[in-house]
């Protein structure tokens, strides 16, 4: 793919633009390193002027192909538009750092804690759709059990603790989830008290992801109700980078995060 852009005028970061994807996702599309959907692959073809119907048949079987080692296409039918292409990264990291200003992470979320939250958040949704898509957030959090797990570094709003997202006894039990997360020697969850006031996360959530390859540059992903934010600009990952360094300063040390989480499931009644 890579060749046949190159053979126009195009830059990867036209392409994204006019696919409504980043510039690093089509670059990892063209290096094989991320799955793409079919109708990317036929919007490329299309851009880059590929009409021989042979050259256009195998690459749309090779995508098939991958689409088979990429499980989240499974639930193409109820992802967020843009969604899947932040799985599809998450999922090939190495790293991630996140920093979350009102709910757990989702790959820290418990069962009955993302039902509940997606019920919230997804009024048009039918149940079957949310059911679903608790089953996607469940399937993504194998990434923390697999041989060589992801490394998570979590930094959590004191708001997040305080927030009882399903009831007494779902939120009891998602606390009770970060606990036992914590004990676990990839993950890191450190707490940002109230006490700390004002400080430089009030910017809102995101996640910055890193990947095993060193040649293929971190991602910072935001999400907002108007959409998927994904950053890529050196100057402006390093920006995030500061940001999330600065947050788990002020942050509790995790032996006291963990304090605190204990401290607020007891306090649950």
């Amino acid at each position: 793919m890579r060749r046949h852009r190159r053979g126009t005028t195009c830059l990867s970061g036209e392409v994204g633009r006019h696919l409504e994807r980043s510039a690093s996702t089509i670059s990892r599309i063209e290096t094989g390193k991320t799955v793409p959907r079919l109708r990317d692959v036929r919007d490329m073809l299309d851009m880059y002027g590929v009409v021989d119907g042979d050259q256009r048949e195998l690459l749309l079987a090779m995508v098939r192909d991958a689409q088979q080692k990429g499980w989240w296409t499974d639930y193409e039918d109820v992802l967020p538009a843009g969604f899947e292409t932040y799985v599809g990264l998450e999922a090939e990291a190495a790293s991630l750092r996140t920093y979350q200003t009102n709910l757990v992470h989702g790959l820290l979320q418990t069962e009955d804690y993302a039902r509940a939250l997606l019920r919230a958040v997804r009024l048009m949704d039918s149940q079957d759709s949310v059911d679903r898509l608790v089953a996607l957030r469940m399937r993504r959090q194998a990434a923390l059990g697999r041989d060589h797990p992801l490394e998570l570094w979590a930094v959590l709003d004191e708001a997040v603790l305080c927030r009882p997202i399903g009831g007494s006894a779902v939120m009891r039990a998602q606390l009770e989830r970060l606990i036992e997360a914590a004990g676990s020697l990839a993950v890191t969850i450190q707490i940002l008290p109230f006490a700390k006031g004002a400080h430089v996360g009030l910017i809102g959530p995101f996640s910055i992801i890193e990947f095993p390859d060193v040649s293929d540059p971190d991602v910072v992903y935001a999400e907002s109700p108007a959409g998927n934010l994904y950053v890529e600009k050196p100057t402006e990952v390093r920006r995030y980078t500061l940001v999330f360094d600065h947050l788990r300063a002020a942050a509790l040390p995790p032996d006291e995060s963990v304090a605190v989480l204990a401290a607020a499931m007891k306090a649950i009644r």
